[in-house]
This record gives structure tokens, sequence and C-alpha cells, in this order.
């Protein structure tokens, strides 16, 4: 049953969906999906057009906004929006520590996990649009992964769509993971180097955190063991508009003096929990890399093992040879799955995961190179989630799409700049611009 409620200017409709959980098995196992469907107040009962929207992660759900904030205000004016929570994330039938085991052990769980990728998420949009939409097309706006969603869509079913808007989400369309992190990692050094520019006080901040942390055995309060490397792995926040500032005020707060000397304070700890703890989202920990496997390669943490090409981000040696400690970004290690509690359980599926060669492919560039549907994407340079020499490759692949090129943005452009970017990039896919 769809349950409607009003916020300031909007109004909001519960959505339930049934879909098959494999769609190549239309009559077998099935699992519930949930969206939530906007649309402004003064427009309830109009005939408008529908736009689906498309999270990053993977692993999240949609945003869930009051009222009309960022870029909703903008889709509200001429549409009608669904925000989907992706199978295995927010209401989704959500994939965790608590409800894998229902499907049994390990390698039951890495099977079930399996269908869980863009090319199930797309099935899954055709299936609700035909429920919603009544079969009628719809715009496709891709936030992140929600752009490598997008760019399966219009390989797999581009009849669903009216328009396509991606913003920050471009994929590499045969890039296997170690290419994806090998380019990673210099723009991940770029952003550190950036940020020490910006806030020379926090090198010795660093160095002294780190070296605490490599002579003391640290667990955060929700028993998190926070090691140097997960330490490091909160470059993840200088992605953002506003991640360099956030850490620096988080860096800033990290000891105290107690009577036994100087200890890293309670609301550093704190702070720090909430930012690495994969227990709100662990589907992003365990599928991560396999977003990107497409051919017969097992991804095999390649993060990990591309790391060790890149030895600045040794903290251990930078701290003996005087150098600063280089913080890493989005990247995925297996040492996560023993020092975050909400991942300990999913060790071994993870690493099954790991070791799978199956995987099938998740874009059609013959599809792309004829493209026909309107489609725009924003490209920020420098993205250090998303490698923008693989996103103009893409963008030259996809027959009619339009880029909107900026540095103006971070990789959250679509929340910090909205609702200028999604006008703009509408506009563009309306050759208005």
């Amino acid at each position: 049953m769809s349950i409607s409620y009003r916020q300031p200017g909007v109004v909001l409709t519960d959505r339930h969906f049934t879909v098959p959980l494999d769609h190549g098995d239309p009559d077998g196992e099935t699992i519930e999906l949930y969206a939530r469907e906007a649309v402004a107040s003064d427009k309830a009962g109009q005939d408008l057009p529908w736009l689906l929207y498309l999270q990053g992660g993977p692993g999240f759900g949609a945003n869930r906004f009051i009222g009309r904030q960022a870029w909703l205000d903008r889709a509200l004016k001429d549409h009608r929006v669904l925000l989907l929570d992706q199978r295995g994330t927010g209401r989704s039938t959500p994939a965790t520590r608590q409800t894998l085991p229902l499907r049994g052990g390990p390698a039951e769980q890495a099977g079930y996990l399996t269908r869980f990728r863009a090319d199930s998420i797309v099935r899954d949009c055709e299936a609700i649009r035909a429920e919603v939409a009544g079969g009628a097309p719809w715009t496709v706006l891709g936030q992140s992964f929600g752009g490598f969603c997008t760019v399966s869509y219009l390989s797999l079913a581009p009849e669903g769509l009216s328009t396509a808007v991606v913003t920050g989400g471009l994929p590499s369309l045969d890039a296997h993971a170690d290419d994806v992190y090998r380019a990673a990692y210099p723009r991940i050094e770029r952003k550190v180097a950036a940020h020490y520019a910006r806030y020379p006080q926090d090198v010795e901040r660093a160095r002294r955190i780190a070296d605490h942390l490599l002579t003391h055995d640290v667990v955060l309060p929700g028993g998190y063991r926070l090691t140097v490397e997960a330490f490091q792995s909160l470059g993840l926040m200088l992605g953002a508009s506003d991640g360099s500032h956030r850490l620096h005020y988080l860096l800033e707060d990290a000891f105290v003096r107690t009577p036994g000397g100087f200890d890293l304070s309670d609301a550093f700890q704190e702070a720090v929990q909430g930012l690495l703890s994969y227990a709100a989202h662990p589907l992003y920990a365990l599928v991560h890399e396999a977003i990107y496997g497409q051919d017969s390669r097992p991804t095999a943490w390649a993060a990990e093992r591309v790391r060790a090409e890149f030895p600045q981000f040794d903290a251990a040696k930078a701290i003996a040879g005087d150098a600063p400690v280089l913080f890493t970004g989005e990247t995925v290690h297996p040492w996560m799955f023993d020092t975050d509690p909400a991942l300990r359980p999913l060790r071994e599926t993870a690493e099954l995961l790991a070791a799978r060669t199956d995987w099938q492919p998740l874009y059609d560039p013959a599809r792309l190179a004829a493209n026909e549907v309107p489609v725009a994407a924003a490209i920020y340079h420098d993205d250090m989630y998303v490698d923008t020499a693989h996103s103009l490759q893409t963008a030259r692949g996809i027959r009619g799409l339009r880029t909107w090129v900026t540095d103006e943005f971070e990789h959250d452009g679509l929340r910090a700049g909205a609702p200028r970017v999604l006008d703009r990039l509408l506009a563009l896919t309306r050759d208005e611009v």
C-alpha cells in the first residue's frame, strides 16, 4: 500500500515493488524494492514526466531530503521524481552482516551478491518503469555510481530513457580494477598535497596521529580497531567540496592531555568511528571492486595490490623518512574486514567475491556508439573518485553525449552546486547551451 505525506513544498509517497532477484529467471525468487516519489505540492495532480534518481555508491540508499533541498528543487519544476533505494540499500532488501546469513554461508552470500551490480539495477528500473510510468520512457539522473548505472542503462535498455544526465559518473568501458586504481593513487596524492598546502599545520598533526597508531593498539568506542591504514583512509573526505576543511577540523582536536600523558580524545575517536564504520553501507565494501569486473580476471583486492606500487603511501616509511603521511581515498582493502565489526563476519564472503572470474559485461560499446538518447554529463576536473581521462574517453564513445568539464566543483557538485548543475545539464540535453 502506498502512503502519501507532506513536507514543505512537496508531496511524498512511499512506493514498494517486487522484482526478481535474477532477472534472467523471472519466475524465481523475488526481492522487495523501495522508492520515494516526490512531486511539487502545487503540481501533485498534474501528469508530469518522470525523473528517476540513481544514487552514488555502490551501497547507499537514495538521499533523504527534507522538503525541496538541493537539486530536488530544480527537478520538481518539471518532473515527478522517483528516489530509488537500489537493491541491497536503504529499505530495498538491505544486505548487511545481520541479513546476509539468511542466505546461508559465505558461498551462498557471495553468489547472492553477484546480483547487486549495475546490470541488475537497470533491470529493476525497467520493471519499476512499467509499473510507475505505464511504460513511458523517463529521464534518469545518475550521480557517481548512479552514473555508472546510467551508462549501463544506455547499453542495456535505452528504450526506457527519454533523457540521461550523469554527474561525476562516467566509467571506463573496459578498464580492469587494476587500471582504475593505478590511475587513482596519483590523483589521491595530488588531493593530499593540495590539502597540506592549504593547511600546512596538518602535516605534523597527521604524522603525530599516525605515529601514535603505529605504537598503540587503539579500539574505538564502537569496536572499530583504528590502525594507521584505517586513519589514512580518512582521505576519502578529500574528494568532496568541503572535505579538506572537515578533515582539518577533525585533525586539530585529535589529542588531549590525560594523567597518563597525551592520548587520542574521546571526541576524535567518536568522530572517526562514524566516518570509518561501514555499518550503514556494508554493500559498498563488499561489491565496490566488483563494479569494475567485466572480464575473466578477478578483481583480487586490486586497490591493495596496486597500493604496493606507490610506496609513498606507507605511513611507517613516511615517518621514518621525515615525509608527510599520505591519506588514501576511495579504496577498499582486505584489512577493513578485520578492523570494522560491521564487516568482520563478511570477510570470507568478500574473499570469494574478490576471487570471482565470471563477471558479465556491464557496457555495450557498439550500442553506445549508436546512442540516440539525449545525454549530458558533468565531468569534474581531477575528480578524486572517477578518473577524468577515463570519463572523457567514455564520453567520446557515447554518440551525442554532451559534456560539461568544470573545476568549479568536486565530485559532489550535484549537492554543492545544486540546482545550477542540474539546470545546466538538462539544458545541454535540449541543446540550449
